[in-house]
C-alpha cells in the first residue's frame, strides 16, 4: 500500500531524513519507533504532503504521491492524526469531525462520525463541548476520530500515547486494534516501544534520520539492543 524509496527531507542546511526506505502492505500496522528528534514527524508529513522532500519518491496504492498536495493525498485515503493533536480548541467536538470528513459526501461524513461516536463514546458525550476543554486523553481521541471520518485507507499517527496516562494509553491501543480489524492499514510512529510492538506486525527503528533496524514485532521486542535502547532492559 505505502512504499517508500531513497526518501531525503531537509529544514534548510539540515538533513532530517537521510535516505530511507519502506513499505507498509495493506492491512498491515506498522510501528516506527525513534526517539525525539529522529525524524518520525518530518517522515510522517512527508507522506501527508505538508512537507516535500529533496529526493526519493513516495507510492501510496500504486500511484507517485510524492509531490501532490496535502489535500490530494487526503482523498486519496492517507488520514493522519499529528503529535499534539492539533484539535481546534474552538470549535467544538462535533465542529472539528466535521471539518475533518471535508472530502466526504454528507451520507458519508455522518457515517463516518457515527462510527468514530461508536468507537469512541466519551466524544459522543462531549460532542457539543469545546476542544480545547477536552482532556488530554479526550483530544487524542478526538484527533485520532478526525483523521477516520476521512475514510482512510491508511491511517498515519504520530505519538499518540505522548503525555497520557498508562490506562488511557491502554484504552486507545485497544481501539487502535478494533480499528486494525476493519482493514485500515496503520502506520504509527510511536516513543513507547513496548505498546506499539505489541499491535503492530512490523516495525522499524529510525534514529537521527536513518532505519537502523527493522523486522517483525516479535523479533524487535526480543532484540537485546532493542530492549536495552527502548525498553528497559529485559
Amino acid at each position: 500500500m505505502l512504499d517508500i524509496e531513497d526518501l531525503k527531507v531537509a529544514y534548510g542546511q539540515i538533513q532530517a531524513i537521510k535516505g530511507i526506505s519502506l513499505h507498509v502492505d495493506a492491512g498491515e500496522v506498522v510501528t516506527i519507533l525513534g526517539a525525539n528528534g529522529a525524524g518520525k514527524t518530518t517522515l510522517m508529513r512527508t507522506i501527508s504532503g505538508l512537507m516535500k522532500p529533496q529526493s526519493g519518491r513516495i507510492h501510496f496504492a500504486g500511484r507517485d504521491i510524492t509531490r501532490l498536495e496535502a489535500h490530494r493525498i487526503v482523498r486519496l485515503g492517507i488520514g493522519q492524526s499529528p503529535e499534539g493533536r492539533r484539535v481546534f480548541g474552538t470549535l467544538s467536538v462535533a465542529e472539528n469531525l466535521l471539518l475533518g470528513g471535508f472530502t466526504r459526501t454528507h451520507e458519508e461524513m455522518h457515517a463516518s462520525r457515527e462510527y468514530v461516536y461508536r468507537i469512541f463514546p466519551r466524544l459522543h458525550e462531549r460532542r457539543t463541548q469545546l476542544a480545547g476543554t477536552l482532556s488530554g486523553g479526550e483530544q487524542q481521541m478526538l484527533a485520532i476520530g478526525r483523521a477516520l471520518v476521512t475514510r482512510p485507507q491508511l491511517l498515519l499517527l504520530d505519538e499518540p500515547s505522548l503525555g497520557l496516562a498508562p490506562i488511557i494509553v491502554r484504552n486507545i491501543f485497544q481501539v487502535l486494534r478494533e480499528i486494525r480489524e476493519t482493514g485500515v492499514t496503520i502506520l504509527i510512529m510511536e516513543q513507547n516501544a513496548r505498546m506499539a510492538l505489541k499491535l503492530a506486525d512490523r516495525g522499524y527503528v529510525l534514529e537521527v534520520g536513518r532505519l537502523q533496524h527493522e523486522g517483525s514485532a516479535r523479533q524487535l521486542l526480543n532484540s537485546e539492543d532493542i530492549q536495552a535502547a527502548y525498553l528497559g532492559g529485559k
